[in-house]
């Protein structure tokens, strides 16, 4: 498993990382044995990285994380939480007082002292560009309540704000085979400014992993179920915002393109852990067969067996065909 820097820290972090929204809540329910089995599966596949957020399962995923990693002295592993969905998000909620209180939990829930790396969970845009937004985080920093900090946000705009602030680490974006704005301008930009990109949802949802079809079924908890079109969050989080039946198309059409006996979620892990800028990408994972899976694509990034370059064609030849001219000038 490569290990890549994280922007100025003087941490690495594994290529491919973990994301646990799924421990916590709106993927179904995943109990706690099942839970730390992904993570013992992912730290034995070299994995580094864990992001998780306070909002998750309202603490539960921080929790599980806090509860492996103290059992684990040296593990290694770098924990990048996310803070500011406990509230409405409002930017009068976006306070120093609130955000020492959202760490403050965050700590107790992972049993540290410092948090590794906090992240305002895709905050309105007034947020992300008022410099008492950085004063505070920096406050923290100094404080040593925190070590680093970044900015998960929804839209490339918002992206070149945060990545345009010195003391940012990182941006988490979405940035997927359906997702390629990112492309464009953002990804440039973090790699000039030394800031590290973490490619969230780069499933887009489990969409790309292939097994899905029109008869496909979610729980009613799974926001897959109930956020298609925005009902509860930005509809971008689910699906990348891809309507699910040209998604399927989609997913058809890159999976021909792909040499017979690879899998297209191996695929679709390598060529976003392969964009230029790209630190990490954070899968998620609901058992140990897909935390394995998803840490084991990696290996092709030293391997002949797979021609990126390729691949990469191809996904800018459905995207055009499929999806640019729903999902380009949204996010």
């Amino acid at each position: 498993m490569q290990q890549r820097p994280l922007g100025r820290t003087g941490r690495s972090v594994s290529a491919i990382g973990l994301g646990t929204w799924q421990l916590g809540a709106d993927w179904g329910m995943v109990d706690e044995v099942d839970a730390l089995a992904v993570l013992q599966a992912s730290l034995e596949s070299g994995v580094t990285l864990f992001d998780t957020a306070d909002v998750y399962g309202d603490g539960r995923s921080e929790t599980i994380i806090g509860a492996f990693l103290a059992q684990r002295p040296g593990h290694g592993v770098t924990v990048a939480t996310k803070m500011g969905r406990r509230m409405a998000q409002e930017p009068a909620n976006y306070t120093p007082e609130n955000f020492r209180a959202w760490t403050d939990r965050s700590r107790a829930n992972l049993k540290v002292d410092t948090l590794d790396l906090v992240q305002l969970h895709c905050p309105p845009t007034e947020v992300i560009e008022a410099d008492a937004t950085y004063d505070a985080l920096d406050a923290l920093v100094a404080d040593g309540a925190i070590a680093a900090y970044g900015v998960s946000v929804e839209t490339c705009a918002q992206a070149l704000a945060a990545i345009a602030r010195p003391n940012v680490t990182n941006v988490q974006i979405i940035l997927n085979p359906f997702r390629l704005k990112p492309l464009d301008e953002v990804l440039p930009a973090a790699a000039d400014a030394g800031v590290s990109i973490f490619a969230r949802v780069p499933l887009a949802s489990g969409l790309l992993s292939g097994r899905y079809t029109r008869a496909t079924t979610f729980a009613e908890n799974d926001h897959r179920s109930y956020n298609r079109h925005g009902e509860s969050f930005d509809r971008g989080e689910t699906f990348s915002g891809v309507d699910y039946e040209t998604g399927l198309a989609a997913v058809a059409a890159l999976t021909e393109a792909l040499p017979e006996g690879l899998p297209l979620p191996a695929a679709a892990l390598v060529w976003g852990a392969t964009r230029p800028g790209v630190t990490s990408v954070i899968p998620g994972a609901r058992n140990v067969g897909q935390a394995a899976s998803n840490a084991a694509a990696a290996a092709l990034m030293e391997s002949d067996a797979f021609d990126v370059q390729a691949f990469d064609a191809a996904v800018r030849d459905v995207y055009d065909r499929y999806l640019r001219a729903d999902i380009h000038p949204l996010w």
